[in-house]
C-alpha cells in the first residue's frame, strides 16, 4: 500500500464487531484509532456472555491484545460518545479521519410496555448479565431476586440468566415465560446443557399437556413436541443446587402485580393461541387472563440502540441507507443515513448491534465487523481523499479535545497495568472465575498510580 493510499480510520466501540473491523483495516495498512466507552476492550465478549465460556473469551482476548500491540493501532478507553459525553458524533467526525465506524452496540433496552415495569424486582436481562460479568456500574448493585424468578423470553440470553439464577443465586424456581409454544423456542440446544440437570421434567410434561389442543390446532403433536424438547436435556452439567426450572408456554405478561411496597408479587398473564404466519407462527391473545405468582421478573426480549448518541435514529435503530449503492448493493446496509436531507452521512458506517440490535452473538458480530471493513475499504477506494489527514494530526486533535474536556482516556499501557493487577489479585468473585475491579474509579486510580 502506498503512503498516499493510507488512511486514518476511527472505530468507535471495542466489542467483537468493532475489534474485527479495526483488525482488518489495520492489517490493510491504515492507521486505526479505537474509541471505547468502557476502560477495557471486549464489549459483549467481556461483559455480555456467560462467564463460564472462558475459553471463547480467552481466545478473543489474545487476538485483541495482539492487534492493540500493532504500531498503527491507537486505543482510547473510557471515552464516551454522545450528548453530554466526552465527545459528540460531530466532534469525532471533525477530527479529520477518512471514515468513522460506529460499532457501539445497543445500549438501550426494548420498551416492555407492561404496566408495573418500574416495580422493585423487575430487571432487564442486559443489566443482569452486566451485573454477573462485573461491568462497572452494575457489578456492585444488589440484584435481589427472591425465591421464584420469571424470565420472559426463549433465547440464549434467557438460558444464561437461568444458568446464573440456578448455579449461583440458587433460587428455588426459575420459570421461562414463552409467548409461543415449545416448538418456537429460540435457544441453542447446546446452551441448555448448563441448566438441564435442574429441569422439572414432570412439570414441563404437565405444561405441554395443558396446551396440547392449541398445538394441535396448528398441526403440532404435543407428544412429539415434548419429546423434541426433553430429548435436548442431554450431556447436562452436574446440578449444584436444588433449583427447579420450568416453562410457561403460550403466555404473554400483561401486567406486573405488586404488593403494598411496590415489590413484585406476580404477573397477570394472557393465554395465547398459535396462528400460522407464512412458514412460521404468531402468538394471538385469547383475552383469557390469570395470575402467576413470582418474586422477580427478568425481561430477556432484546435491545435497542441509544438514541442520545447523535446518529440518525428512528424506531429503536440507527437509520441506514435505503438505496442501493454503485459499489456492492449491500454496502448501503452499513452506511448511516440522514432522512431529513435524504443523503448518506458521508464517511460514517455502522457495524454489529449498532447496525442490527440483538442480531446474533459474538461470532455474528465479528463477521459483521469484517463485512463493514470491506465496505469501508470500497468506500476509500472510490472516494480517495486528495490529501488524507496524517495519524499525528488526528491524534493531536483528539488528545487536545479530551484534555480540554477533562476526560481520562486509558491507553494500551494503562490496560496492561490493569490486566496484570487483576490477574495477580487473589480471589474470584461469584461466577466470573476471575477478579475484576467493580468500578471505573478503582480502575482509573490504579492505572494512574502504575503509569505515572
Amino acid at each position: 500500500m502506498s503512503a498516499q493510499s493510507k488512511h486514518v480510520i476511527i472505530v468507535a466501540g471495542a466489542g467483537p464487531a468493532g475489534m474485527a473491523a479495526a483488525n482488518m483495516l489495520a492489517k490493510a495498512g491504515h492507521e486505526v484509532i479505537i474509541l471505547n466507552r468502557d476502560i477495557k476492550f471486549g464489549g459483549l465478549a467481556e461483559y455480555g456472555i456467560f462467564p463460564a465460556k472462558l475459553k471463547l473469551r480467552g481466545g478473543l482476548k489474545k487476538q485483541y491484545w495482539e492487534m492493540l500491540e500493532q504500531p498503527n493501532v491507537h486505543y482510547f478507553g473510557n471515552v464516551s460518545i454522545g450528548k453530554d459525553k466526552d465527545l459528540s458524533v460531530e466532534d469525532v467526525r471533525a477530527l479529520g479521519a477518512s471514515a468513522v465506524v460506529f460499532a457501539i452496540g445497543a445500549q438501550g433496552t426494548k420498551a416492555i410496555g407492561v404496566e408495573g415495569d418500574s416495580a422493585q424486582g423487575v430487571f432487564h436481562a442486559k443489566d443482569v448479565v452486566y451485573h454477573f460479568n462485573r461491568l462497572p456500574g452494575f457489578g456492585d448493585r444488589p440484584f435481589d431476586m427472591g425465591k421464584h424468578v420469571a424470565v420472559i423470553g426463549a433465547g440464549d440470553v434467557m438460558v444464561d440468566i437461568a444458568h446464573w439464577l440456578i448455579r449461583y443465586k440458587k433460587v428455588d424456581r426459575v420459570t421461562a415465560i414463552v409467548r409461543r409454544g415449545p416448538l418456537e423456542r429460540k435457544y441453542n440446544p447446546k446452551e441448555i446443557r448448563s441448566v438441564c440437570a435442574n429441569m422439572d421434567v414432570e412439570g414441563i410434561t404437565t405444561e405441554v399437556a395443558r396446551i396440547k389442543d392449541r398445538l394441535a390446532a396448528v398441526g403440532q403433536n404435543a407428544d412429539e413436541v415434548l419429546k423434541g424438547l426433553t430429548d435436548e436435556f442431554t450431556k447436562c452439567e452436574p446440578a449444584v443446587s436444588e433449583t427447579k426450572m420450568g416453562f410457561k408456554f403460550l403466555a404473554s405478561p400483561k401486567r406486573i402485580l405488586v404488593d403494598g411496597n411496590n415489590r413484585v408479587r406476580g404477573l397477570e398473564m394472557e393465554d395465547n393461541k398459535l396462528e400460522p404466519k407464512g412458514n412460521d407462527t404468531a402468538a394471538v391473545g385469547l383475552k383469557q387472563y390469570y395470575e402467576f405468582p413470582c418474586d422477580a421478573v427478568v425481561f430477556a426480549v432484546g435491545d435497542r440502540v441509544d438514541e442520545t448518541v447523535g446518529l440518525p435514529y428512528k424506531g429503536g435503530v440507527y437509520v441506514t441507507n435505503p438505496n442501493k449503492t454503485n459499489n456492492d448493493p449491500d454496502d448501503a446496509l452499513f452506511q448511516a443515513y440522514d432522512e431529513a436531507s435524504g443523503k448518506v452521512v458521508e464517511g460514517v458506517f455502522l457495524a454489529g448491534w449498532a447496525r442490527k440490535a440483538s442480531e446474533g452473538l459474538v461470532g455474528v458480530a465479528k463477521r459483521d465487523g469484517e463485512w463493514c471493513a470491506e465496505v469501508v475499504t470500497r468506500y476509500l477506494d472510490t472516494n480517495p481523499s486528495g490529501n488524507p489527514s496524517s495519524a499525528k494530526s488526528v491524534l493531536d486533535k483528539l488528545n487536545a479535545l479530551l484534555k480540554e474536556r477533562k476526560s481520562h482516556p486509558v491507553d494500551l499501557a494503562g490496560l496492561k497495568a490493569l490486566d496484570a493487577a487483576e490477574k495477580a489479585h487473589s480471589g474470584a468473585t461469584d461466577c466470573i472465575g476471575e477478579f475484576k475491579y467493580a468500578t471505573n474509579q478503582d480502575m482509573l486510580k490504579f492505572i494512574e498510580q502504575r503509569t505515572r
